[in-house]
């Protein structure tokens, strides 16, 4: 599998573990965050990722900041992007099953790095259900 990842300051520690794991699983990284602790805008590492998931050049995608809104909100501004901020594996699995997120954003200063990777897993690893849910996500676009 192909995943893009891209991150703020509040990110870089997550980032790399993150890499780390997916690599280790056998996955491609496209990574287009930052690597060091001085301030930038969250916006600049997020479309990026966005564009890859929507122009299906990878297959997902994960995005990181502090609170995990600015990045979700930043990639939800794009077409065919269903980015969920989750805090826990359950809300992981039930954005992919139920719709189908296609960008997990984490909220970095809220959850443990070892529980990042578990969500990471866990977004990977479950599939959309389909069926009832297909509808509500084809009501969801604007246009």
């Amino acid at each position: 599998m192909k995943i893009s990842i891209g991150n703020d300051h509040a990110g870089p520690a997550y980032k790399e573990a993150i890499v780390r794991f997916l690599e280790e699983k056998g996955h491609k990284v496209n990574n287009h965050g930052t690597d060091t602790l001085d301030s930038v805008d969250y916006a600049d590492f997020i479309h990026p990722v966005a564009n890859d998931v929507s122009n299906n050049t990878v297959d997902l995608g994960i995005i990181i900041c502090g609170s995990g809104n600015g990045a979700a909100m930043t990639a939800n501004k794009h077409k065919k992007i269903r980015a969920a901020l989750c805090w826990n594996s359950e809300i992981v699995a039930l954005s992919r099953a139920h719709n189908d997120a296609n960008i997990l954003s984490i909220p970095a200063r809220f959850v443990s790095i070892p529980q990042a990777i578990t969500m990471v897993e866990t977004f990977l690893n479950t599939k959309f259900e389909g069926g009832r849910h297909q509808g509500r996500i084809e009501k969801i676009p604007c246009s």
